[in-house]
């Protein structure tokens, strides 16, 4: 009785009911059970491939940690022998005093007795000899430490080459670390340490002057010594001196791209901190000390405060920096550029450029002069050039390219597709703190390559990223991708951060998705066939018959954004159906998300009267598709009454609207020409003349005009007293009302045409 109890509490008799309807076609039951199958599987794989890269994270962690470990270690070792030979030396000079000492008594003794005179002698050469003796293992233990400091210092200056090279790529937004505080600590404990044992040498050769005989290891061995410290020293000093910033402009679109006559800051620093130098070291600054003899190739002055002293003030941790901030580029007037020798010629943004530091450093009788430069800038002289600029900045950077190969561009490499990649992933970490998966880095890649089991080998070329067209399309992939990145960057910044955007998808792969989802679960990609970058969303629906119908809208692009919040429109999107019924198709966020769920934390919480968008007038903008003869929208509208859409880039995909225009919500359709302020006054439509079009665009309403489906002026004169006309409608009123009480239908937009309204 239990065991049936249970049965029926799972109620098995009514699951096998079900299942009797696949009893002469069980085919799609297979397949409904092979699709469950094989995304079970998909999570599976994703679950393992999420273990395995945060193992590698891990592992690269606790790798550096250990690299760390070991220098910190060596270090505390190195101090410690400079310590114990601290008290070599001074043991070494007492035992000088009392030679000294027994040897001046010994000159001083009158006395006659040789035996006594004899014995005075022998101790004094056993003196000399353990005196000798002590000399020479302290030479031997500073040639030994000389090769621990020459081979810890190479282990610092790997590091350095390590954060330099991360610094490199931190420019173009990849998320590494660049802070300089355990360097900064290891080069001053460091250069401690070895001007310690430069004392040591000097206080070897005092003793020396004081005590010397034959055979003496000082005289032979100390200057040896000193020149192999002083080695040591030198590459040390020369290596602290760095730039912690690189050249960037306030308001520009990244480091390294620079303006002419727009102010720049460089800020360097110098690792070996000496509080004996604060104020003491001024730093210089020039450019391009080495110009490549190429045609054209411009010249700059610098401009502005050159010189500043590395100081302590400046930083958060007391190092020394020298933080310039108000320095300017100004282009030389050189007819035609530069002469050269060669005929090569290179674009303005492939021109690199670099930035001179210098200063000199001196202390306890050791003069260095100290140089360092930044990574290789772009000088631009207008704005429009900044797209390519920051182009060129990324392949340079991306490819880690030698920062004194000038004429890069002249014949740059190729690079890999995993270089190539983990870039792109970069950009968008930067604009929306979210990088690229690997589905969307493999969509990427199938647009570029075709489609492939392994991209590993694929190669892109700089020509084929930034100066040729995308097929089909008539701009780059640069453009592309960098339209997108301000899309997200501007508008798009948390609904990509949480990723809920699935952004990077093939069409095919869409309706694989939404295939078998229930009605309304809708899914956001970026279009692939607008320049300055779009984004859409496609909703899968179902017929009476139980056929899927995938539908997608006509992309939104930027002007659409800055009129209206992403989330508004996703929140208040909706068709007119037949008997001008409004619903609204998108519920669920893929795979199965309810919408409220998933960007309701992006509504604007006022509504009605208390929103921000109606601050001037009771104005409702409704963002609609109007379908002609569409039924119940729960079972969808047959495939045939959507329109198909006519852009070759989007081909074979079900769109809401299609227009002359790339947006949505604008136009070049006829409307009222009596709205005041520049305020949307058009309505788009794909075409008037076919009756299975689905149209969309915005119902304004206000006291002078209305917009009509069509874009067809609905009267001829005014309504008197619908707004009051002195509202101020602004220029930028810019966004859609959410409060669905307020939208209006087509029945009551009929009705106000032909009837005035009261105030």
């Amino acid at each position: 009785m239990q065991e049936r109890a249970f049965l029926m509490q799972r109620n098995f008799r009514r699951f096998k009911q079900d299942f009797q309807i696949y009893q002469e076609d069980p085919c799609p039951l297979a397949e409904t059970i092979n699709w469950f199958l094989s995304k079970e599987q998909e999570i599976l794989e994703a679950a393992e491939l999420a273990n395995e890269v945060q193992r590698l994270e891990v592992q690269q962690s606790s790798m550096e940690l250990e690299k760390q470990r070991l220098v910190e270690k060596n270090i505390i070792d190195f101090k410690n022998k400079v310590q114990a030979m601290e008290y070599s030396l001074r043991g070494i000079e007492e035992q000088q005093d009392e030679f000294d000492f027994k040897y001046q008594t010994h000159k001083m003794d009158g006395t006659a007795d040789a035996a006594e005179k004899n014995e005075q002698v022998r101790v004094l050469q056993q003196m000399i000899n353990r005196i000798n003796e002590s000399r020479m293992s302290f030479l031997s233990q500073m040639s030994s430490l000389l090769e621990s400091f020459d081979s810890l210092l190479c282990m610092v200056l790997e590091e350095l080459e390590e954060w330099k090279s991360r610094q490199q790529i931190s420019c173009i937004g990849a998320p590494d670390d660049t802070n300089l505080e355990p360097l900064e600590k290891w080069f001053t404990q460091l250069g401690e340490g070895g001007f310690q044992l430069r004392k040591f040498l000097e206080k070897l050769e005092e003793l020396q002057g004081k005590l010397s005989y034959e055979q003496d290891p000082i005289k032979v061995q100390k200057p040896i010594l000193q020149e192999q410290l002083d080695l040591i020293l030198t590459s040390l000093l020369k290596s602290a001196f760095i730039v912690e910033t690189q050249p960037s402009m306030p308001q520009g679109r990244g480091p390294l791209v620079l303006r002419t006559n727009v102010q720049f800051s460089v800020k360097t620093r110098f690792l070996f901190k000496v509080p004996e130098l604060n104020h003491a070291m001024k730093v210089t600054v020039s450019i391009d000390k080495e110009v490549p003899q190429v045609k054209g190739y411009r010249r700059f002055n610098v401009l502005g405060t050159l010189s500043k002293v590395l100081n302590m003030s400046e930083s958060m941790n007391g190092g020394m920096v020298a933080d310039f901030r108000h320095l300017t580029l100004k282009e030389q007037k050189v007819g035609g550029g530069g002469k050269g020798t060669s005929d090569m010629s290179l674009s303005v943004t492939e021109e690199l450029h670099v930035i001179h530091l210098e200063t000199q450093f001196d202390l306890h009788g050791l003069s260095v002069s100290l140089e360092t430069s930044t990574l290789p800038v772009v000088v631009i002289s207008n704005s429009s050039q900044q797209q390519s600029a920051w182009a060129s900045v990324l392949w340079f950077n991306m490819l880690r390219a030698d920062s004194k190969n000038l004429l890069f561009f002249a014949s740059s490499p190729t690079a890999s597709w995993s270089q190539f990649g983990e870039m792109l992933s970069w950009q968008f970490l930067s604009c929306g703190k979210r990088g690229l998966n690997s589905d969307q880095l493999d969509t990427i890649a199938q647009k570029l390559f075709g489609k492939q089991k392994s991209y590993d080998n694929c190669k892109i070329s700089w020509t084929k990223f930034s100066k040729e067209n995308i097929r089909d399309t008539n701009f780059t992939l640069w453009v592309w991708m960098d339209g997108i990145l301000n899309l997200v960057k501007l508008y798009l910044a948390d609904l990509w951060h949480d990723g809920s955007i699935m952004g990077f998808i093939t069409k095919a792969k869409e309706k694989s998705l939404l295939k078998g989802k229930q009605c309304g679960t809708f899914l956001l990609r970026f279009s692939e066939s607008i320049k300055d970058g779009g984004i859409t969303f496609s909703w899968v629906e179902y017929s009476n018959d139980g056929k899927h119908n995938v539908r997608t809208v006509q992309p939104f692009i930027s002007a659409d954004l800055k009129q209206i919040p992403f989330p508004e429109i996703l929140r208040n999107f909706q068709i007119m159906e037949a008997e001008n019924a409004p619903v609204y198709p998108l519920q669920f966020l893929y795979p199965n998300i309810p919408k409220a769920q998933a960007i309701g934390k992006y509504y604007n919480e006022k509504t009605g009267e208390a929103s921000p968008y109606i601050k001037y007038i009771k104005t409702k903008l409704v963002f609609v598709s109007k379908e002609n003869g569409c039924t119940n929208v729960v079972e969808g509208p047959p495939p045939g009454m959507c329109a198909q859409h006519n852009d070759p880039s989007e081909a074979n995909e079900d769109v809401m609207s299609r227009g002359p225009g790339n947006s949505p919500m604008l136009s070049s359709c006829t409307s009222s020409p009596v709205l005041s302020n520049g305020f949307i006054d058009t309505f788009q439509h794909f075409s008037s003349d076919d009756p299975n079009v689905l149209t969309e665009g915005l119902l304004d309403i206000n006291s002078d005009a209305f917009v009509a489906v069509g874009g067809q002026d609905p009267f001829q004169d005014s309504i008197p007293g619908a707004i009051s006309p002195e509202a101020d409608l602004g220029n930028n009123l810019p966004e859609f009302l959410h409060d669905t009480d307020i939208f209006i239908s087509f029945q009551e937009f009929n009705f106000l045409v032909s009837q005035p309204l009261s105030p």
